[in-house]
């Protein structure tokens, strides 16, 4: 049924991935779809990485480590945005085509007022793409 599976993924708040994270391999295992962890960095230092290319290596340190805890084949999708706190929604929808993902499966939050203003990251990409989007709440 599914053969990609989309995971983004933001590498400041690893530690409160492990329920998406746990759900997307169980979805891999059981349909053999391989997971691909998508990150949005942008060219200046951050807290996370001094360059992009130091994103891209940590990206793909955490794909490898789930990949291996999960025994579910997972690659790394570090993308770049001038902006990535403007650009993140449109990043991903283009990301999930651009890896062919069938299936997206992502951390969320519970909803509040804002919310009702403007889409979660979740909820924009259920909106603007044609693929199944699967929330998880933290």
């Amino acid at each position: 049924m599914f053969k990609e599976i989309m995971i983004p993924v933001d590498l400041r708040h690893t530690s409160r991935l492990a329920k998406t994270t746990t759900i997307a391999a169980d979805m891999a295992r059981k349909y053999g779809a391989r997971m691909t962890y998508v990150g949005v960095t942008g060219p200046e230092p951050s807290e996370i990485a001094h360059t992009p290319e130091e994103y891209r290596e940590k990206l793909a340190q955490f794909a490898a480590s789930e990949s291996a805890m999960h025994g579910v084949e997972g690659r790394a999708h570090a993308i770049l945005a001038n902006d990535p706190s403007i650009d993140l929604d449109r990043k991903l929808t283009e990301a999930a085509t651009e890896i062919g993902a069938d299936l997206v499966i992502m951390a969320t939050h519970v909803p509040n007022v804002s919310d009702y203003i403007w889409a979660s990251h979740g909820g924009h990409l259920a909106n603007h793409s044609k693929i199944s989007v699967f929330l998880i709440r933290d």
